[in-house]
């Protein structure tokens, strides 16, 4: 196996009036081709600050990140978003689809995005194609045309799934995803998400209060005083 995102001696601050913050402390992980991984700590650790680091949307004070072998900080941001574009995907506690466009507009927002960038060379109905194919996988084949208001809490989170995932990207990173929906629900999206990880073989670094969730990732990492354990 292969390390798909590292980072080295990640080191965040911030500033609070006249006083410096130290949120993390010299973190140091690898995560490889395939793998799950839980994220855990209390609120206000920086399990979120870590992932948002990870992710590219936030740089270190000090440290590295490096996506596919590329370190982040020599990138331009044009190129950032495009290496994030074409492996990473996104999931967070609220879906953050866009309200205007349907189902099926959302999911294929990323392929459409990375196809103007020219790292994709597909056509506006490959495009569509491969949208409809990875909602069909969420169970949403029925719900193409429907706009996130029309959906409910469990199938906006399906289509926020559907989105991170429809690049096959090395690495999806969730940000409580399950926390805004009830338990049954909660369980479903989470379950489909490890099953999609299997399938695609895209590895997963997941932030989660939840015991019960963290006990089903391969690995559990605990932020605690600013350190990973």
């Amino acid at each position: 196996m292969r390390a798909v995102l590292q980072c080295h001696n990640l080191k965040k601050s911030f500033q609070q009036g006249d006083t410096e913050v130290s949120v993390l402390r010299g973190i140091s992980l690898d995560i490889q081709q395939g793998e799950t991984v839980a994220i855990v700590g209390a609120s206000g650790s920086g399990k979120s600050t870590l992932l948002h680091i990870l992710g590219g949307l936030d740089a270190p004070s000090s440290g590295e990140v490096a996506l596919l072998g590329q370190r982040m900080d020599q990138l331009t941001a044009v190129a950032q978003g495009a290496l994030r574009n074409e492996a990473l995907g996104f999931v967070y506690q609220f879906h953050h689809l866009l309200s205007e466009f349907t189902a099926l507009e959302n999911v294929a927002m990323p392929l459409w995005i990375g196809a103007q960038l020219g790292k994709r060379k597909l056509t506006d109905a490959e495009v569509r194609e491969q949208a409809t194919e990875m909602l069909h996988e969420v169970g949403l084949s029925h719900r193409l045309a429907h706009k996130p208001g029309e959906l409910s809490g469990g199938e906006r989170q399906r289509v926020a799934v559907a989105r991170a995932l429809v690049t096959r990207p090395a690495c999806v990173l969730a940000d409580e995803p399950t926390g805004n929906l009830d338990r049954a629900t909660a369980d479903q999206v989470f379950d489909l998400i490890l099953q999609l990880n299997a399938k695609i073989g895209t590895a997963l670094v997941m932030v989660t209060h939840d015991a019960t969730l963290a006990a089903k990732m391969q690995r559990t990492l605990t932020i605690s005083d600013g350190l990973v354990t």
